[in-house]
């Protein structure tokens, strides 16, 4: 690798100015475990900088974003369904006008986390990164009426999640 190449600049501009985007995508995927999301955008980083000079000039932000979708559901399917902790964790210290922004968000990451891989997947990115059905299905590699079906499913069952209050969710 060669310092200072042009190639190595506008990958360097490139994690500059995607990197906050793609950290937030892989955290709702990861459902909101952030060192699992720094994990997987580490994890997208590496793989896009061997083959950056092949797509520097085509859509690198798509393919970042193919690249943690597949990592997330690779971990996922590797993830250890044994115990689970029971005790939660003091919900941190904020101001008065953020605090109602911050339980919404807090329990959309609750809610989302209980969602299975495909459907989360697919709500994240047609409704949190606004993607159109088409660029979901080529991320998820699958057709348009499956990412439809996947959103729809997401989408109706965040509704009936939210609807419960004795899901154990943060009220």
């Amino acid at each position: 690798m060669r310092t200072g190449s042009t190639t190595e600049c506008s990958f360097d501009e490139f994690v500059t100015a995607r990197r906050p985007a793609l950290l937030g995508y892989a955290d709702t995927l990861a459902g909101g475990d952030r060192h699992a999301a720094e994990d997987l955008v580490q994890e997208a980083l590496v793989k896009l900088w061997l083959v950056w000079p092949r797509i520097a000039n085509g859509a690198p932000e798509a393919y970042a974003r193919r690249i943690l979708t597949r990592a997330a559901a690779r971990a996922a399917r590797r993830r250890w369904q044994g115990e689970r902790p029971t005790e939660r964790l003091p919900e941190p210290t904020v101001t008065a006008d953020s605090a109602g922004l911050v339980e919404d968000r807090l329990r959309l990451g609750a809610v989302l986390a209980q969602l299975p891989p495909q459907q989360r997947t697919a709500v994240v990115l047609r409704h949190y990164c606004d993607l159109p059905e088409r660029q979901v299905a080529e991320d998820l590699n699958c057709a348009q009426g499956t990412v439809s079906s996947l959103a729809s499913r997401g989408v109706a069952m965040l509704r009936s999640l939210i609807a419960r209050p004795e899901a154990g969710l943060p009220a």
